[in-house]
């Protein structure tokens, strides 16, 4: 999504099959999201092409994949970099992006996007908000020869890690972990189970706006209520989304979200069922699915985020401005209108057609720019009206109670 920027810069990649010889033991799937900035070349240029480059590097040929995809990641920056076509260009991008392997899943990320895996309800991160005041961000930064202020890269990038810009990756004594900024990630592996659920890849653009917690149980509650995945994105962007552009950023920017479904030897039908049973059942933290349904643009409630009994560095939790609400919902008019906007059985959902499938897994990503300003706009008016009329109708029956 759009939102409110003037272009759209992210880029994103799903491949299901990303070894077609068959010349790894296990079938390998590769997802990732890209948030670029100063421009979409470098972003683009990275989803159409790191997990070839990856997919090329010795050492994940040889089946060490984590240090394949951190070869990867570096061999994608000099690319660009040797690339005449960017010799001038200054843009860059994040990079989060997941390897299945059999049930094994690697996590690789530079940048402030996220993954986020979701156990029974209960978020567990895989990646770090790499942001130029953490204690070993601020310390490689300042050893290259930069500074740190107002929280961003020599005064300028809010952001530590990245592929491309290469301003601040002209030292020619420092290797490339070594430069003020570097494209080097860190990589987190985990073993699935049938606990796990899905996984969830996204810009800043929704962390900013919800917490890890937020956003597994957001995806859950869809899931339990038989939404198909890519809707459950569309509805998170759309929850996301300012209603105007006066919100200091927030809610604003451009919004890509990857969410893939661990079948675990089940039909897409059977993995569905098996979350709506366990939100039933009260199996980890979830209220009901009809929550999930979509509610408009402007809604910005951020939730802090359960205790999941997984460690969790404090810089890596969702950015909080101040709000201290755990509702789903703006108001009690909402609420009270809910039962009429969703079906409260799941079992008389309409049936879902299956979605991609990976190995073991089942995925759907959202990230065009089909929904821009000039969109929000024409729906704006109708929410926010709708919810006047609401209040305008309760203050009259209050007005007339009291006579």
């Amino acid at each position: 999504m759009q939102g409110w920027r003037i272009s759209m810069e992210d880029a994103h990649t799903a491949v299901l099959d990303l070894d077609s010889a068959k010349s790894h033991s296990s079938k390998l799937s590769f997802f990732g999201v890209f948030d670029g900035h100063g421009g979409d070349k470098v972003a683009l240029f990275t989803g159409q092409n790191i997990h070839n480059i990856i997919f090329k590097q010795d050492t994940f040929k040889s089946g060490d994949y984590a240090q394949g995809l951190k070869d990867g990641f570096l061999a994608t920056d000099r690319a660009i970099l040797n690339d005449p076509k960017y010799e001038e260009e200054v843009s860059g991008c994040t990079a989060c992006v997941s390897l299945i392997a059999g049930n094994k899943l690697y996590v690789a990320n530079a940048g402030d996007s996220r993954g986020v895996l979701g156990i029974k309800g209960r978020a567990k991160p895989l990646s770090q908000d790499h942001k130029p005041q953490l204690e070993n961000e601020k310390n490689r930064i300042t050893a290259a020869g930069g500074f740190v202020d107002f929280g961003r890269v020599n005064g300028n990038l809010a952001l530590s890690r990245a592929i491309g810009d290469f301003e601040f990756k002209k030292s020619a004594e420092l290797s490339p972990e070594n430069q003020i900024v570097t494209a080097y990630p860190d990589v987190e592996q985990h073993d699935l189970t049938d606990e796990d659920e899905f996984l969830v890849i996204a810009c800043d653009g929704i962390w900013d706006c919800q917490s890890s917690q937020a956003v597994v149980e957001f995806v859950r509650r869809g899931i339990a209520a038989k939404q198909e995945l890519d809707k459950i994105c569309e509805n998170m962007m759309d929850n996301c989304l300012a209603s105007n552009s006066e919100t200091g950023g927030v809610g604003c920017d451009n919004m890509t979200m990857v969410i893939i479904g661990f079948l675990n030897g089940k039909t897409k039908e059977e993995w569905y069922e098996e979350i709506a049973r366990r939100v039933a059942n009260g199996d980890g933290p979830c209220a009901p699915p009809e929550y999930a349904e979509f509610r408009g643009p402007g809604v910005h409630h951020n939730f802090e985020d359960s205790d999941s009994g997984y460690e969790m560095d404090p810089e890596n939790k969702g950015r909080s401005f101040g709000v201290d609400d755990t509702e789903m919902f703006d108001n009690a008019d909402e609420d009270k209108d809910l039962a009429s906007q969703v079906t409260k059985n799941p079992s008389s959902a309409e049936k879902d057609t299956a979605p991609v499938t990976a190995p073991g897994a089942a995925a759907a990503d959202n990230a065009s720019a089909d929904t821009k300003p000039a969109d929000a706009t024409v729906t704006k008016p109708t929410d926010k009206d709708a919810v006047e009329e609401v209040k305008k109708e309760a203050s009259a029956q209050e007005i007339k109670k009291e006579e």
